[in-house]
C-alpha cells in the first residue's frame, strides 16, 4: 500500500491510485507501448515489505524458506518461497539484506496474513517480524537505456541477475537484463523519482507485472496460495529452491518430486486475446481433459497489443502435444502459447 506522502507526491505527477496501487498516469495504453518499447519507471505499491530483523534472522528464515537463505548478502538477493508441509507454495518472495536485517518483497494482499503465519513460528528465537511497507519505497527501472541512464544519474548499476549496488540514499538491483529495482527511503523517494523521471516514461503497476509475467516470474496470490508444488511455478528452473540445504515445511515433498517424481505440471507463458481480464485461479480447460480442468491462471497483466498475457499453470502433455487449451470453460477464448525466456528441463518436456 502507498506511504500517504508518497501518494499524494505521486498523485501530482499525474498518477491515478486505486487501493493504495497505482493504475496508471492517464494514458494505460499508452504506457504499456512505452513499457514493451521505450523506459519506463513504475512505482512497486502492488508490493509489500516485511523486515525480518534479530540475532537469529538467518537461522530462522534458513529453516522456513526453500531457498539457501545463507547465499542472500547486501550484494546478492534470492527468490524463495514458504511452502506448507504438504509442499505447498503459500509465498513466493524476493528477498535481500541490508545490514544483518533481511527484507522480504511480497505482494501487498498478503502482508498481514504472512506476518502472522511467520511470527508464529518465532517461539524464542531472537527474531522481529515488522511491515516496513511504509518506510521504504521501491521503483521498478526498465528499458533498452535503463542500464545506461542509472550509470549517469546514480551511480555503477549491478551486472548480474539479483546482483546489487549500494549508492546515496537508494540500493538497486538487477531483476532482468534491461530491468532494475530501486529501493529507497519514504524520504528519499520524491527526489529519486524526479531524477529518473525525465528520463523514462511514468506508468502504472501493471506494467510491472507484464513485465514479470513475460519474465516467466510467478508470484502467488491470495486466490492461488496452497494450490502448487514449487516446481509447478518453475521455481527451481529460476533460482527459488536450494536441494542442499537443510530442512524447510514441505522440504521432503518438493525433493521427492525433484529427486524420483516425474512432474506433470508446469508453468506457462500465454496471451489471452479478450476484452475482460482472466483472474488468478480462473480454470482452464482442454480437449485432452474432458470433464476436468486442465489447468488455471496465475498470473494476469494487460498486454501492450490488447487482451492479457498471462502465467498459466497446466499439464506438460496439454501444451506439449498442441492441445487448445480455453479459459473459464471448454468454449472459452483460446490461450496463444509463446516461449518462456527459460528452458525447462529435459525431464518436463517443456
Amino acid at each position: 500500500m502507498l506511504n500517504a506522502n508518497w501518494q499524494a507526491f505521486l498523485e501530482q505527477q499525474g498518477a491515478h491510485p486505486q487501493d493504495g496501487i497505482v493504475q496508471d498516469f492517464g494514458d494505460a495504453s499508452t504506457e504499456r507501448i512505452a513499457t514493451r518499447d521505450g523506459t519506463v519507471l513504475c512505482d512497486l505499491s502492488q508490493f509489500g515489505m516485511l523486515k525480518v530483523s534479530g540475532d537469529d534472522a538467518q537461522s530462522f528464515l534458513q529453516n522456513l524458506l526453500s531457498n539457501d537463505i545463507k547465499a542472500v548478502t547486501p550484494q546478492l538477493a534470492q527468490l524463495s518461497s514458504f511452502n506448507t508441509a504438504k509442499g505447498r507454495v503459500v509465498a513466493t518472495f524476493l528477498i535481500w539484506q541490508n545490514g544483518s536485517d533481511y527484507f522480504l518483497q511480497l505482494p501487498a494482499t498478503l502482508i498481514a496474513p504472512m506476518q502472522k503465519k511467520l511470527s508464529m513460528y518465532v517461539l524464542r528465537a531472537k527474531v522481529k517480524i515488522e511491515d516496513v511497507s511504509a518506510q521504504h519505497i521501491c521503483l521498478g527501472f526498465s528499458g533498452k537505456e535503463s542500464a545506461a541512464l542509472l550509470q549517469t544519474s546514480i551511480g555503477e548499476p549491478p551486472q548480474t541477475p539479483l546482483a546489487m549496488a549500494h549508492h546515496a540514499g537508494v540500493s538497486v538491483m538487477r531483476t532482468g537484463d534491461e530491468r532494475f529495482q530501486l529501493i529507497t527511503s519514504a524520504g528519499h523517494a520524491p527526489a529519486l523519482w524526479n531524477k529518473l523521471c525525465p528520463q523514462a516514461r511514468p506508468v502504472g503497476s501493471s506494467c510491472w507485472d507484464w513485465l514479470n509475467i513475460r519474465a516467466g516470474i510467478p508470484v502467488v496470490l491470495p486466490a492461488t496460495q496452497e494450490q502448487f508444488v514449487l516446481q509447478m511455478l518453475n521455481l527451481d528452473i529460476i533460482g527459488g529452491v536450494s536441494f542442499k540445504k537443510g530442512c524447510y515445511p514441505g522440504q521432503e515433498i518438493v525433493a521427492r518430486m525433484h529427486y524420483l517424481g516425474k512432474l506433470k505440471q508446469r508453468t506457462f507463458l500465454a496471451h489471452v486475446d479478450s476484452d475482460v481480464a482472466p483472474q488468478p485461479n480462473d480454470a482452464l480447460y482442454s480437449d485432452d481433459y474432458t470433464g476436468q480442468t486442465s489447468g488455471s491462471i496465475l498470473n494476469v497483466a494487460p498486454a501492450p497489443q490488447g487482451g492479457y498475457d498471462v502465467l498459466a499453470t497446466l499439464h506438460t502433455g496439454t501444451v506439449n502435444d498442441a492441445r487448445i487449451v480455453h479459459w473459464q470453460s471448454p468454449d472459452g477464448a483460446t490461450l496463444d502459447f509463446q516461449p518462456l525466456p527459460y528452458p525447462f528441463p529435459a525431464e518436463s518436456g517443456g
